[in-house]
This record gives C-alpha cells, sequence and structure tokens, in this order.
C-alpha cells in the first residue's frame, strides 16, 4: 500500500522587516529611476553637488527675502552686519561644497589614481550642511551662534583637506602641479573660515570683512584660476580642432601672483581705509596689464570659436568676466588716485569677480560634469543655456548697480531676483539628475 504523506511543518510568516524590504525592492524595481537620497552617496560629485545645489537656493532666497524686506521696509534683526552676513554666506556657502564635488572627482584622474568614493566624504559634507543653518540663524539672532556655525563648517572642511592631501601622498604622477595649488589654497580657505569665526565671535565685524576677501582673493578664486588653467584649453581644443591646448605654467603663476597681490590689497583696504597712494599705484601696475593679459587669453584659448558650442562658450563667458574684474579693479585704483576716495567704483570689481567670473565658471563646469557623469550629452540644451543667461543678467545687473548709484536699489533688487531664480533653476534641474541613476545604465 503506498505509505500516507507525512505533513509538513508550515512556513513562517515572513516578518515585517522583511515584508518592508520587499515592498521598497518592489518599487525600486518598478521605478528604477526615481529619485533615492541614497544614491547620493554613490559618486563625490552627486554627493558635493547636491549639496552645493541646496545651499545655493538657500543662500539666493535667503538673500532675496532680505532685499525684498528691506526695501518694503520691513524691520529684519541682524546680530551680524548684513554685508558681513551675505559675503559669508555667498563666498563659503555653497563654493566649498561644490569643490568637493568637483576636485574628488577630477583630483584623483588627475593624480593618475582610481575614482574616489564619498566613505570619507559624507561625515564632512554633512557637518558642513549642518553648520550652515546655524550660521544664518545667527546673522539675525546672535553672532556667537553665527561664530559656531562657520567653526562647524570650517571643522567640515579642513577634514576635507586632509583628505585630498591623502590622494596627494598616495600619487605618483609625474606632474601634480595643479592639485598641489589647490591643496595649499584649500589650506588658505581653511584658515579664512576659522579667521571668521573668531571675528565673529568677538564681535570685530572689520576682522570678519577681511577673512572674508582672504577667502575669496586667497582661496575660492585661486582653486578656479588653477581648474580654468587646466581645463579650458583641454576642453577647448577636444572641441574644437584648430585649437591647440596652450597653458604655460608661467601663466598660472601670473595668475595666482595677481590675485595674491590684489587680495592683499583688499585686505589692507578693509582694515586700513583708505589706502597709502603708492600701495594704490602698487595694485594699479598689477591690476591693468594682468587684466589685458586675462582679456587677449579668452581669445587665444578660444572664445570667438567657442561661440558655437554652448557649453564651451559658458565656460569662456565666465573666464571674461575674470578680465573684467581685473579692469574694473584697475579702473577703480586710477579713479581714487586721481579724484579721491569718493571715485571709487565699490561692489563693481568684486561682483564681476564673485558672480561674474566664479559664480557663472561655476554654473557652466557643474553642468558640464553633472551631464557628463548622468550619462547624457556633453551639450547645454535650451534649459542649461537659458538658466546661465539668467545668471549672467544677474551678474551685469549687479556690476551696474554698483557703478550707477542712483538706480543702485532697484538694480540690486533685479539682480537677487535673476539670481534666485537662475540659480534656483540649475538646483531644481541637476539636482533632480543627482539623485537618479545615469540614464546610460552604466554605475557612477
Amino acid at each position: 500500500m503506498p505509505s500516507t504523506p507525512q505533513p509538513q511543518p508550515a512556513a513562517p510568516a515572513p516578518s515585517t522587516a522583511a515584508l518592508h524590504d520587499s515592498a521598497r525592492a518592489g518599487a525600486a524595481a518598478e521605478r528604477p529611476n526615481a529619485w533615492h537620497l541614497a544614491r547620493l552617496a554613490s559618486a563625490p560629485h552627486r554627493l558635493g553637488f547636491f549639496a552645493a545645489a541646496v545651499m545655493l537656493a538657500v543662500t539666493a532666497l535667503w538673500w532675496l527675502l532680505a532685499l525684498v524686506a528691506r526695501e518694503a521696509s520691513v524691520a529684519v534683526p541682524w546680530a551680524v552686519p548684513p554685508a558681513v552676513a551675505h559675503g559669508l554666506a555667498f563666498a563659503l556657502g555653497f563654493m566649498p561644497l561644490f569643490m568637493i564635488g568637483f576636485l574628488f572627482t577630477a583630483g584623483p584622474r588627475w593624480l593618475g589614481l582610481p575614482d574616489a568614493t564619498t566613505e570619507h566624504l559624507v561625515r564632512p559634507v554633512i557637518t558642513m550642511l549642518a553648520g550652515w543653518p546655524l550660521a544664518l540663524v545667527g546673522f539675525h539672532a546672535s553672532a556667537a551662534l553665527a561664530a559656531l556655525g562657520v567653526a562647524i563648517v570650517a571643522a567640515g572642511w579642513i577634514t576635507t583637506q586632509y583628505r585630498f592631501w591623502g590622494y596627494i601622498r598616495a600619487s605618483v604622477a609625474a606632474d601634480q602641479r595643479h592639485p598641489r595649488t589647490v591643496a595649499v589654497v584649500m589650506g588658505i580657505g581653511a584658515v579664512a573660515m576659522v579667521c571668521a569665526a573668531l571675528a565673529l565671535a568677538l564681535g570685530e565685524f572689520d576682522h570678519a570683512r577681511a577673512a572674508i576677501q582672504l577667502a575669496i582673493w586667497g582661496f575660492l578664486a585661486p582653486v578656479f584660476t588653477t581648474v580654468s588653467h587646466r581645463m579650458i584649453p583641454f576642453f577647448s581644443a577636444s572641441a574644437v580642432p584648430t585649437l591647440d591646448a596652450w597653458r604655460p605654467y608661467w601663466l598660472l603663476n601670473v595668475m595666482l601672483l595677481t590675485l595674491g597681490v590684489s587680495g592683499l590689497g583688499a585686505v589692507a583696504e578693509v582694515l586700513w581705509w583708505p589706502l597709502p597712494a603708492a600701495l594704490r599705484v602698487a595694485l594699479l601696475l598689477v591690476q591693468a596689464p594682468a587684466a589685458v593679459l586675462m582679456l587677449w587669453l579668452a581669445w587665444r584659448w578660444g572664445m570667438v570659436q567657442s561661440l558655437r558650442i554652448r557649453l564651451l562658450a559658458m565656460l569662456h563667458g565666465g573666464f571674461v568676466w575674470f578680465g573684467l574684474a581685473l579692469a574694473l579693479a584697475a579702473c577703480s585704483q586710477a579713479r581714487v588716485l586721481w579724484l579721491g576716495p569718493q571715485a571709487s567704483l565699490g561692489l563693481a570689481p568684486l561682483h564681476a569677480l564673485t558672480m561674474g567670473y566664479l559664480g557663472c565658471t561655476l554654473i557652466a563646469m557643474i553642468t558640464r560634469v553633472t551631464a557628463g557623469h548622468s550619462g547624457r550629452p556633453l551639450a547645454a540644451d535650451n534649459t542649461a543655456w537659458t538658466l546661465y543667461l539668467i545668471v549672467q543678467a544677474a551678474v551685469l545687473l549687479r556690476v551696474a548697480a554698483a557703478l550707477w548709484l542712483a538706480g543702485a536699489a532697484v538694480l540690486t533688487l533685479l539682480a537677487i531676483g535673476a539670481w534666485a531664480a537662475g540659480c534656483g533653476g540649475w538646483a531644481l534641474r541637476y539636482g533632480s539628475w543627482l539623485g537618479r541613476p545615469r540614464v546610460d545604465g552604466r554605475p557612477g
């Protein structure tokens, strides 16, 4: 007779956690292109660029609201002078985070090393992001709180700089000029952050302004000129066969020397206004020929030929502002020498440098990196081009506001409105790409 089948034990019911995991896996399979926060940790450019995009949008909106309130005669409390708060947030709020994304993507390639991971970047990036809400609230409520926020940002940045030096120590590449230059000026950025935090804690706001000038001329601009020296001629020669990747190192040295002298002058001007005539003459003798050289360099690197290729034109359009900023600075020195301190061009040279050169170059470079590393074509579509032109319009409006004092209030408000629209639109569009997988299916 056939044997009677034995009863089998019932399978255990799945746990609640297993059901949730299964549901998440199913949802991911159904929506493979969905945005996921965890994906930001899959590559340095995703992590750094997204954090920076958040800060870019937040600082633009914050300053827009502050200026609208001022024009509407709405009283806004300030524990830190608005100019100091604005300078710190716009110089150090998003630029260093963008640098983290770019340098830990391009840096290992420059040094002949494998691609970097985010293993040692997540904590410092989160630290820097945690510091800025404290600083922004502190600007309005407590200078001590603002100092704490900036100090936390500095701690995150110093950790990042230490990691970047680790890549340099591990490299055996023959040519390390660009990454080593960047690493050195990253240290100047750390000094500027620490000095700014100390100045806020002590209520020494002129020293905080000096720290901002140190950060701009000694840290941000040197990083951008070093990257420009390496990347713009390379990209231009790759896209336009008639061009060559001409970038002698004496040219980089001239750029860095010009920024160093201008930075010392800017710090001195904050602390010892008005400057002695001899020092102002020295600045004029450096900035005027450097302006001519940079404008010639823009032409030499193929500015005219680049206009047919939008993504390349965006890079060149940013670099032209470097020469214009130096030209405006030299003109301001000459006017003060000839007509007196009241003839200064004020903030026009500084905004041409920061919004024009740094801001427009940042938008151009990061657009290129984000498109390439998301598997999309290396091209600026209509949306990218429009956002870039809006940012360029913001620069023109802000420089015009500094030059035409009678219309300064309206032009400044229009400038921050355009900046918020362009940068906010950029952050929304490209931030959405950073949390999604590459469209070509490749890892990264």
